[in-house]
């Protein structure tokens, strides 16, 4: 089972978005598998630091464009972005320390809801104003 289902209602219409909004999807899907598996808490502490990278990266490549197009939208924008590195921060801290916990349900309360919403709400505004 997929943490994250695809929509075409994801899409911003800007290839290289899209392509990295797939590909984030993806790595958190596997490492919802990974978790769903039993995995270790070192395969899933690891897992966690490759999707916060990834994350951390696009948001970075997304705030410079906000921020170069003088986005009106930017700190709402950017705030929403850093909600997001800090639940992941928590999740991997969890892990870290051995906290007893369910990684999974936590994974899918943060990043699920997160991510649909974000898609389909602030990423699509801020490439229906850049027109991108």
């Amino acid at each position: 089972m997929v943490l994250i289902e695809w929509r075409e209602e994801f899409n911003t219409g800007v290839s290289e978005v899209d392509h990295e909004h797939r590909e984030i999807v993806d790595l958190i899907n596997e490492l919802h598998a990974a978790i769903g598996k039993d995995a270790s808490r070192e395969s899933a502490g690891r897992f966690l630091g490759e999707v916060f990278a990834k994350i951390s990266a696009h948001f970075a490549l997304e705030e410079t464009v906000m921020r170069k197009h003088n986005y009106d939208e930017y700190a709402d924008h950017k705030s929403d972005h850093e909600k997001l590195l800090d639940d992941l921060r928590d999740i991997m801290d969890d892990v870290e320390e051995g906290a007893g916990g369910d990684y999974e349900t936590a994974l899918a309360e943060s990043v699920r809801d997160w991510f649909v919403n974000h898609f389909k709400t602030k990423d699509a505004r801020l490439h229906k104003k850049l027109g991108v």
